[in-house]
């Protein structure tokens, strides 16, 4: 098999599977973006109305078909544009293909209508519209439903997360864009319902065709057509003064203390423990806080892994972790104490355990029956039975969706914890990138359920997913490409994670959190090269060590619990910056969340700097080279400018 090449795709993505091309179109004070047959970034002078309308085609395991587009004709005209195309959706059993029509003006209006045949009996479980709302300027605000049998209502989005449906029975949804200016959304057809979108990380309200309460998958009749349509109005005049419009340069100011930086740790999957104590030197390396492990009772082998992770925090100095899953056939005291032996006989203490049962690992809509399984108390008590004294944590591995529909009754445990994963909904580039954009929601919903004074834990999160709440299995993704839920993302390789990675720590450092984990040592999840039964394009015929997210854990391992600075950043979705003070001075970093070079200024750093970029100028080197961070850097007497290239990540230290 011949080598594969170092690409630039490679380097910012893991991947030389492209994403399809985007434009951007005007009527008038309107903007579009088309991306794929979809509409993103709908926006009235410059104004975000709605973040996007899509048709999406769902087959009944909830996987969304990707739609082979054809016949795509755009037209920009100087007052508006018009788009139509067809498409088709298949696999082995069923198909359906569709025409859809889009139209906008410059008079403030957007049509997409799409009507769909079935080439067969479709079962689905949703096929149409959502329509997506965005969260700035939006969540906790005034809006107007008229539902499907035309009575009116006043409402709000919600502020903080709704783990059901805030809205049934949608016929249209009325808001304020800016001062003076609203927007009506009209959705005809069928009837349509909202979710609470942030609690799958996804940064908007989706408001999609067909009710979750209804039966599902239902069957569309082979040959028989149905139409659906959004509407969108844009009325009113805006009463504010145009905003001044922004400089060239994102500006980043560091200020004084705002906090800690949270015990920074990282994951070790039960199946990884073996291949974890072949890299325990880099591990050590990192000088992680704590390692989260993991010991699954419906698993053999426990006794193994058990050893390995005694074995893990002898070697490493980190605190160690344990989250236990129990089968959930028998009481929670039984199951506990065949785990704990197994623990024992392995002569392994964990500092914290995280208790949980295999049903909680799975998703269930509020109010409706659970398969059986032990309570969190009596699983809590169980645990506290066989370890006497350890710290314990309660919640759910999987992710806020599933702790924010089954919360931990207070005074259980010593710390409560969730994961996020941002691949569920969607999966590509912007997606992943703007699930940045809902933590300050979760974080503050997590916190009206546990209270403030409670310890708030992050589990092992990155962007593969780690266990699918949704599904038997998470999803494959044979060809490296990028697959909602699945384990393996190509993009844990290239330099979009290490930026995506400082963005999530930088959001949950300012939210408060205790202690956050991020990914894996090794594997699918991990910032440790190792061959795999999976392809890893360039790394697996180079003498690779290292993906460049584990410099941005060996960065950061090491100033847990330090001062945390405020530093601000005047264009977060495009630039993250997180900064601490140590004994040795200031340390800023600086994450680029876009795939364009972006220039940023600088202030409230003084003196000398060093710098060390993560780039795809330097990328080999980052590769191959654990100790980066370690080496000398870019020297600097002042700094107050700088380009970050795509995806690129900084670290600044000032004396």
């Amino acid at each position: 098999m011949a080598k594969s090449t170092l690409t630039r795709a490679v380097k910012l993505t893991g991947t030389g599977v492209a994403e399809g091309k985007r434009r951007t179109l005007t009527a008038g004070p309107i903007t579009a973006m088309f991306d794929n047959g979809a509409l993103r970034y709908i926006r009235y002078r410059g104004s975000e109305v709605l973040r996007g309308i899509a048709y999406l085609v769902r087959d009944k395991d909830w996987g969304t078909y990707a739609p082979a587009i054809e016949n795509l004709k755009i037209r920009q005209g100087k007052d508006g544009f018009s788009i139509g195309y067809s498409a088709t959706t298949k696999d082995r059993t069923q198909g359906l293909s569709y025409v859809a029509k889009i139209e906008a003006s410059a008079r403030g209006t957007l049509n997409f209508t799409v009507t769909g045949t079935p080439a067969t009996d479709f079962l689905t479980n949703r096929t149409g519209f959502t329509v997506l709302h965005p969260l700035n300027g939006v969540a906790g605000e005034p809006v107007e439903i008229v539902h499907t049998d035309g009575k009116k209502k006043k409402g709000r989005f919600p502020k903080l997360i709704s783990p059901g449906q805030p809205v049934f029975e949608i016929r249209s949804l009325k808001h304020q864009v800016a001062p003076g200016v609203t927007a009506t959304v009209l959705m005809e057809g069928n009837k349509f319902e909202m979710e609470d979108h942030r609690n799958w990380m996804d940064a908007s309200y989706k408001t999609y065709v067909c009710s979750l309460l209804d039966p599902w998958p239902y069957t569309l009749k082979k040959g028989e057509a149905f139409t659906q349509s959004i509407t969108m109005t844009i009325e009113g005049e805006p009463t504010a003064k145009k905003a001044a419009k922004a400089g060239s340069a994102i500006t980043v100011d560091v200020g004084g203390v705002k906090g800690m930086i949270p015990a920074i740790g990282v994951g070790v999957p039960m199946k990884e423990a073996k291949h974890a104590l072949q890299k325990v030197d880099l591990i050590a390396a990192m000088e992680p806080n704590h390692l989260v492990c993991q010991i699954d009772g419906r698993n053999s082998g426990q006794r193994e892994a058990a050893a390995a992770f005694r074995e893990l925090r002898e070697r490493t100095g980190a605190l160690s972790f344990l989250e236990i899953v129990l089968p959930a056939k028998k009481a929670a005291a039984e199951e506990v104490a065949a785990i704990a032996s197994e623990i024992r006989a392995a002569d392994y203490k964990p500092d914290a355990i995280v208790i949980t049962q295999m049903h909680d690992l799975k998703s269930f809509q509020p109010n409706t029956p659970r398969p059986w399984g032990p309570a969190y108390e009596e699983m809590a008590a169980a645990v506290r039975h066989e370890f006497p004294g350890v710290t314990l944590g309660g919640g759910m591995l999987s992710f806020f969706t599933e702790l924010n529909r089954k919360p931990v009754p207070k005074g259980v445990f010593d710390f409560i914890t969730h994961t996020v994963c941002p691949i569920v909904h969607a999966a590509d580039d912007i997606s992943v990138m703007e699930t940045l954009e809902a933590v300050p929601s979760i974080i503050a919903s997590t916190r009206n359920m546990i209270g403030k004074d409670t310890p708030y834990l992050l589990g092992p999160s990155s962007i593969p997913c780690r266990d699918n709440p949704y599904g038997a299995v998470v999803s494959p993704n044979p060809n490296n490409s990028r697959v909602c839920l699945a384990a393996m993302d190509p993009r844990q390789r290239g330099l979009f994670a290490a930026a995506w990675n400082v963005g999530l720590l930088a959001a949950f450092a300012k939210g408060g959190l205790d202690a956050v984990a991020l990914g894996a040592v090794t594997g699918p999840q991990g910032a440790i090269y190792r061959k795999a039964e999976h392809a890893q394009p360039w790394f697996d015929d180079a003498a690779a060590e290292v993906y460049p997210v584990y410099h941005v854990l060996a960065g950061l391992g090491p100033a847990s619990g330090n001062r945390r600075l405020d530093a601000v950043s005047s264009a977060p979705s495009s630039i993250a910056a997180l900064a601490h003070r140590s004994r040795e001075g200031t340390e800023l970093w600086l994450a680029n969340l876009t795939p364009e070079a972006q220039p940023v200024k600088l202030a409230g750093l003084t003196g000398p700097a060093e710098l060390h970029r993560l780039s795809d100028g330097n990328f080999r080197t980052l590769a191959t080279t654990p100790g980066f961070l370690w080496r000398a850097g870019e020297q600097a007497r002042k700094l107050s400018k700088l380009e970050l290239g795509p995806y690129g990540v900084v670290r600044i230290r000032t004396a």
